[in-house]
Formats: structure tokens, C-alpha cells, sequence
């Protein structure tokens, strides 16, 4: 491991930041630090830094502890989510800016500040201010600014925060190329799934300063192991009242389980491709149809549990208030901390890919 945090507790008075934290990243692969507002992702990424001590642990990049190396002697590049640019420099003064402090040559300075405004698409705007230049633009100056002094470790604090939606989405392909062409073992901090699937070859998450699960996006997406990723993951909905959903019958009692809109199929009664299955199925009522551009959201009411689903711009349209056959494919059991994926039971043996 290239970025290793060995047992990091952080306490901000009665505030416990960072529990026992252990976690590691691969060198020249990306991470994200994902969590909710609040659950220490941000400490923990100022910690490897070296802008916050933390009260216990070590922390080791390059296989060396840094707990006593200042920040500035760590070899980092930091971007932070206000861009963080000085405002009455140009483009090209901003990335320079960590090359002088190095005192490096001129002609180096310029040789390194120039390759970089190429790499960031940046060519012919190294002579403007911060306040001519849209947000998406900004954000690729302090990114140069950042691998200007050639760092071995890059952290990221909500990169894309101040970015509108659009811009946003094209620069984490941005970024992601970037990064594969620099080769740079990166860090970012993210409350956004989206983002952190999209983005990062590993996602941490992270929850009331405890690390929940490490693992690929794919793997975090499919197989949560507590209670709480299979909830924060997805767009789920949380049900108290599962047991008596046909397939779900030896539910054990009390468990509480999460259902995404991919594990739920909701057709018409008259529909020839689901009507083998039309035993199998719950009834339903559409109560509510959500526009998402690329597809409509329904949500259902089934025997009083609300699910959503997701459906096709091409299948047939459908109204609120119109009855549904609704087939529930799979869910998450929680128990307790723990939870585990649990197959509708009439549906073994059925290909479901294939109808």
C-alpha cells in the first residue's frame, strides 16, 4: 500500500472525528473517501496531508510514518473544493507559484507550467485572471497548480463542489483521464455516489468516523456487508414490514430490509412477457411518476409498503393511480450492523435476463 492509516483516532472535543481507522490505497490508483456531511471523510483526508495530528495511529506514505513531517515536506498536492486560487495571479503565475517556492529555473518553471496547461486544455489562457475564467476552468488551474511540483500523493477535498451539474459531470471523465496519464496515486473526498462510482478505482466509505467497507465501485454497489452501505448506497427505501411479500415468507421476523428500483418490476396485467409470473407478483398502485429524463420513476403502493422502479421511456405509458403487477426480484436483510443479499424464493430457477 502506497497510502496506509494505521488505527487513526481523531477527537474536536466530544466529537470523535476518525474511530480507530484503518485503511489503505494502492499505489497509482484513485480513492474516494465517501460519506455523509458530518462522517469524518474530510479529517481523515486532512490527516494524510498533514494539516490536522491526529491523536493516536500512524500514518505512512511511501511505506515511511509522516505522523512528525509537516505538511509542506510530505510531498502532496492539495486541491480544495473553493479553488483556493490567488486571485491576482495569471493562470500561468498560479501553477508557477509551488515551482518558485522550490526555486526552480526559469526555463524549467516554464517548460513545467506550460506542459500542464496543455494538459489540462487550458492552451491560450495562461495569461488570464481567475475572475475571467468559468468554474470548470478554475478547477483545472488549481488541479495543474496541484502536479505542478510533481507530488507523489494528490488529495482531493469535494473537488467538483462548486461546479454546476453539467460541467461537473464532464470533468470527472476529465479528471479520471488525467489521472490514468499522470500515474499518480490519488485521494478525493465525496458525499456523491455518483461521482465516487464514476470516478474512483476504490471506494472508501466512511460513517460516524468509522470505515464501513473498502472495495471496486461495482463490488460496494452489489454485495454492501452493513446495514449501513446498503442504505447509503443506491437509492433505496428502507422497509419495516417485508416478511409477507410473496418470495419472502422465512424472512426471520423484525428485520428490516432495503429494496432498490433494479430489483423491482412492475408491469401490466395484459403484459405476454411477464405472464408466466403473474402468481409470483404483489399488486400495486402507481401513486407517484417522476420524469428523470432518460426514464420515468414510479412509485408503488404495495399493501401499504412504498417501492420505486425504474421504466422505460419505451415500454407503454402509464398513469397514477393505475394498478400494476409488481415482482420483487431480491433485497437486503439488515441484521443488525450485518447484512446479507436474499433471492425471492418462487423465483429459483427463473432466467430473469432473458424475459
Amino acid at each position: 500500500m502506497y497510502v496506509q492509516l494505521n488505527h487513526i483516532t481523531k477527537k474536536f472535543n466530544d466529537y470523535e472525528a476518525a474511530k480507530d481507522v484503518s485503511l489503505g490505497v494502492e499505489e497509482g490508483r484513485m480513492a474516494a473517501l465517501l460519506g455523509p456531511s458530518g462522517s469524518g471523510k474530510t479529517t481523515l483526508l486532512r490527516i494524510i496531508a498533514g494539516l490536522e495530528q491526529q491523536d493516536s495511529g500512524d500514518v505512512l506514505i511511501g511505506g515511511k510514518v509522516v505522523n512528525d513531517v509537516p505538511a509542506g515536506e510530505r510531498g502532496i498536492g492539495f486541491v480544495f473544493q473553493n479553488y483556493a486560487l490567488f486571485r491576482y495571479m495569471t493562470v500561468y503565475e498560479n501553477i508557477a507559484f509551488g515551482l518558485r517556492v522550490q526555486k526552480r529555473k526559469k526555463e524549467e518553471i516554464d517548460a513545467r507550467v506550460m506542459e500542464l496547461i496543455h494538459l489540462v486544455g487550458l492552451d491560450g489562457l495562461e495569461k488570464r485572471y481567475p475572475n475571467q475564467l468559468s468554474g470548470g476552468q478554475r478547477q483545472r488551474v488549481a488541479f495543474a497548480r496541484a502536479l505542478a511540483p510533481e507530488p507523489s500523493l494528490l488529495l482531493l477535498d469535494e473537488p467538483f463542489a462548486a461546479i454546476d451539474a453539467k460541467v461537473r459531470k464532464e470533468l470527472r471523465l476529465w479528471l479520471k483521464n488525467m489521472i490514468s496519464r499522470v500515474g499518480i496515486t490519488s485521494i478525493f473526498v465525496t458525499h456523491d455516489q455518483d461521482e465516487a462510482v464514476e470516478v474512483a478505482d476504490e471506494i472508501l466509505v466512511i460513517n460516524e468516523g468509522r470505515l464501513e467497507q473498502a472495495g471496486a465501485p461495482i463490488d460496494i454497489y452489489k454485495n454492501p456487508k452493513t446495514s449501513f452501505v446498503a442504505q447509503f448506497i443506491g437509492s433505496s427505501a428502507v422497509l419495516s414490514d417485508f416478511r409477507g411479500l410473496k418470495g419472502f415468507e422465512d424472512v426471520p421476523a423484525g428485520r428490516q430490509a432495503v429494496v432498490r428500483p433494479e430489483f423491482v418490476e412492475a408491469f401490466k396485467s395484459d403484459n405476454e412477457k411477464f405472464k408466466s409470473l403473474i402468481a409470483d407478483t404483489e399488486s400495486g398502485v402507481i401513486t407517484n411518476i417522476a420524469f428523470r429524463g432518460s426514464y420515468l420513476e414510479l412509485t408503488l403502493d404495495v399493501n401499504g409498503i412504498q417501492l420505486t422502479t425504474n421504466r422505460s421511456l419505451e415500454r407503454r405509458p402509464v398513469r397514477v393511480g393505475e394498478p400494476m403487477c409488481v415482482l420483487i426480484y431480491r433485497a437486503y436483510i439488515l441484521n443488525g450492523e450485518n447484512t446479507r443479499i436474499y433471492e425471492n424464493r418462487r423465483l429459483e430457477g427463473v432466467d430473469i435476463e432473458s424475459l
